[in-house]
């Protein structure tokens, strides 16, 4: 193949798997902020009571929080237990994590997401946007200049908290063993 095919068919490819995020109507960007680390912060707001930047991490497979956030979305009736997952550190100790269904976030100023998993870390741990909630707004696409999450499938508005309600008392409190290493390695640092 000579090398003008090659760089047409590379740059056809290229802008065909980024369509669906640049071209779809329902989507949302959301600035992102770069830390000192190398790491990029988005602003989430967790069912309306807390407020706080997510570290930015698709290789985290939960959302993850800390106590001091559970807490504060637990008085205000928005998390509800699901099940223990046992993550591998990478020292090769195992760690039981709880995970809570969130009735919904906002990511940014206008992306709302409904009923996620969120792991919980003790202590102060760094907060993560991860897998949980990135899913449910794909394709999703990440942008460096300038730093933006781009989100497709937002709502506007959270939906009624009866139908919530009746979902998260299907959950069954179910113990799984996960590699969730990626997380808690996030999360430790």
């Amino acid at each position: 193949m000579n090398r003008s095919l090659l760089k047409f068919t590379l740059l056809l490819t290229t802008a065909l798997s980024t369509f669906p995020v640049m071209a779809g109507e329902n989507t949302t960007a959301v600035p992102m902020q770069a830390k000192q680390t190398g790491t990029y912060y988005v602003q989430v707001n967790l069912a309306g009571t807390s407020k706080s930047e997510l570290m930015l991490d698709t290789g985290s497979e939960y959302l993850v929080i800390n106590e001091k956030t559970l807490r504060l979305l637990k008085d205000e009736a928005q998390v509800k237990y699901v099940k223990d997952v046992t993550g591998v550190m990478a020292d090769g100790s195992e760690i039981r994590v709880p995970v809570y269904h969130l009735a919904h976030l906002r990511i940014g100023d206008r992306c709302v997401i409904e009923d996620v998993e969120v792991a919980v870390f003790r202590g102060n741990s760094r907060q993560i946007l991860g897998l949980s909630a990135l899913r449910k707004v794909a394709p999703f696409g990440v942008s460096l200049e300038p730093a933006s999450l781009t989100l497709s499938n937002c709502q506007d508005t959270p939906g009624s908290r009866e139908h919530l309600a009746s979902e998260i008392d299907g959950h069954d409190a179910l113990n799984e063993h996960h590699d969730i290493a990626s997380i808690i390695n996030s999360a430790s640092h």
